[in-house]
């Protein structure tokens, strides 16, 4: 392309809200591990003569989301027919908010680096049921479809942005935020299968929109971006003309796919539900308080434990890490960000498991934050110790104190005053790098350093032996 196009990305959000029964009816939206058709009622079914009754959790909820997200709530919200024939949609129509939704006109700003922020517009967010679920299967009958409406009706919020966003990365980080936000307002389950899924709107400025629907994972959301970005400015190129469609993005080959034709409000035939009033939905306001959202946590964890603020971004990057450390912070609150961020999340994440592994384990961490702070053990040691620990948890072993374990891999820090005569052993034998040290050469004793910890077995802190190595060689 001579003249750069600008890229416009929106998104269109679905989140399953956390509701114990569905928007209409009072089955059970727990169906995740329940046989299939067996979380169903006549209201699921849309049979003749049945009469949905509004979830007033589901809409506390999505007031809740509108307000963190900065919208304008609606004095009133009416429901409305989305009519289009789809084998998952048992009724041949979704009932959906119209022209009423919950919220309009809101925001949310994302960082793009240190301290360059980029606002976010979102249009909208309103209220809608889930439909059922197709499950395709191949086997000796032959390839077929079936359908399991257990998730028929579950309350989901739509969340619909402005194309505001100029890259792929920039729809990732918006996602990363609205999931850590829907986390702290405790309104889905961001674990659980099929709890968010995206649609997302792609063009060049100029050029016809196209759609990408149900991408299942936030890292899934920008690669299918990336993909269609470049599969659009390579069409744009050879001059050719890009449909207004609908594609699907395959998880497993990494492109997208043609779907459909795009369809137009016209064509979903929207007309009011019969079967449900209009409500006034500004009245429930003055009734919810929202709990303290991640941006203020990061800055009051930051000023409050004086750590860094990039400690304290990682640490309210996941709700449940951040209670973990303002519960195990009181020893030493630096040393205690520094050991959860630099050590234990890495450990985590190369054993396959998360801060929930580990969260009935709070005495065991605040001991182990103690024998560092005590010098009882020195850094390497520690790593030792909680590795040793996470495996007992993989292997469902008994899990020893930390203390047991120091004295079981003969961990505990010894004094410099045992190892002083193989230290100047050591010293003597690396004479070359003692006189690179004179000289000037800087990391000229690192080796030196590194055969000391060596033999020491990393029980004396590599600070104390740079100190004592220093006095050795100037005497």
């Amino acid at each position: 392309m001579n003249n750069e196009k600008k890229l416009m990305i929106g998104l269109e959000i679905h989140c399953q809200l956390n509701t114990k029964s569905k928007l209409f009816c009072s089955c059970s939206s727990d169906f995740r591990n329940d046989k299939p058709n067996t979380h169903i009622c006549p209201i699921c079914y849309g049979l003749p003569g049945t009469l949905p009754a509004l979830n007033k959790k589901a809409v506390i909820y999505g007031i809740k989301i509108g307000m963190a997200l900065n919208c304008e709530i609606q004095k009133k919200s009416i429901f409305f027919r989305k009519n289009y024939y789809y084998p998952d949609l048992v009724k041949a129509f979704q009932i959906t908010m119209g022209d009423n939704p919950i919220g309009t006109n809101g925001y949310l700003e994302i960082e793009l680096s240190d301290n360059i922020h980029k606002k976010i517009n979102i249009s909208r967010i309103h209220l809608e049921e889930d439909p059922g679920r197709l499950v395709h299967v191949n086997d000796k009958k032959g390839n077929y479809t079936l359908v399991d409406y257990n998730r028929s009706g579950i309350p989901l919020i739509e969340i619909v942005t402005n194309p505001d966003m100029r890259s792929p990365k920039e729809a990732r980080l918006f996602l990363n935020k609205l999931r850590l936000i829907l986390e702290y307002l405790d309104v889905i389950e961001t674990e659980k299968e099929g709890s968010l899924r995206v649609d997302a709107n792609i063009s060049f400025d100029g050029y016809n929109r196209v759609e990408i629907k149900n991408i299942s994972s936030y890292k899934g959301v920008e690669k299918a971006l990336l993909y269609e970005m470049k599969r659009q400015k390579d069409m744009i190129e050879r001059g050719e003309h890009i449909k207004r469609e609908t594609r699907h993005y395959h998880e497993d080959s990494g492109i997208t796919t043609e779907g459909r034709s795009k369809e137009t409000a016209m064509d979903y035939r929207y007309f009011q539900e019969p079967d449900l009033p209009i409500y006034f939905i500004h009245d429930f306001i003055n009734d919810i308080s929202l709990p303290e959202l991640p941006d203020s946590r990061c800055n009051r964890i930051m000023n409050q434990y004086k750590i860094s603020k990039y400690y304290a971004s990682v640490l309210t990057s996941n709700l449940k890490l951040a209670n973990f450390y303002e519960k195990i912070s009181k020893i030493n609150t630096k040393l205690s960000a520094t050991l959860l961020v630099d050590i234990l999340i890495g450990e985590l994440n190369f054993r396959d498991l998360n801060i929930s592994n580990i969260l009935n384990y709070e005495n065991w961490i605040i001991e182990w934050i103690n024998l560092i702070n005590n010098k009882t053990i020195t850094e390497k040691s520690s790593i030792i110790i909680l590795r040793y620990f996470l495996d007992s948890i993989l292997s469902s072993e008994k899990i020893d104190t930390p203390l047991q374990i120091m004295n079981k891999l003969n961990l505990k820090k010894e004094s410099l005053e045992s190892f002083k005569d193989k230290i100047i052993e050591i010293v003597n034998k690396n004479q070359k790098a003692v006189l690179d040290h004179k000289l000037g050469k800087k990391g000229a004793l690192n080796y030196i350093v590194g055969q000391i910890m060596k033999e020491t077995k990393g029980k004396i802190d590599p600070l104390d032996i740079n100190n004592a190595l220093l006095e050795i060689i100037n005497k």
